[in-house]
């Protein structure tokens, strides 16, 4: 079982940066893929990045591609979304999740067993 906890979220202006965290507890997720998701109010779960389990891989949605980059300490069990130049469009509460070790990596919020609670971004224009 694998415990997340997402933390860096909170407010910030249009074209500011923060950086989220994605603390793992309870297993090692060096094993394992690692991807964030948002959800704005009255929206679907949305796709933002994934890494593989060893950093080879990476993915991004178009929407964020240039301006967030995603990455991993398997020794501090961690994953840090940095989120730069940020739109009032990015405002959502964003998600960490991580998959079971058949999975490479994955878009798909459905090949992900174990999530976080979420931190909430907001950007303000």
């Amino acid at each position: 079982q694998v415990h997340l906890v997402e933390s860096g979220g909170g407010l910030v202006q249009a074209g500011g940066s923060l950086r989220l965290s994605c603390a793992a507890s309870g297993r090692t997720i060096s094993d394992i893929a690692v991807g964030w998701f948002r959800r704005a109010p009255g929206k679907e779960t949305e796709f933002v990045s994934t890494i593989s389990f060893n950093g080879e891989v990476t993915y991004y949605a178009d929407s964020v591609k240039g301006r967030f980059t995603l990455s991993r300490d398997n020794n501090a069990n961690t994953v840090y979304l940095q989120m730069n130049t940020l739109k009032p469009e990015d405002t959502a509460v964003y998600y960490c999740a991580a998959t079971g070790t058949e999975v490479l990596v994955s878009r798909q919020p459905l090949h992900y067993k174990y999530w976080g609670q979420g931190t909430q971004v907001t950007v303000s224009s």
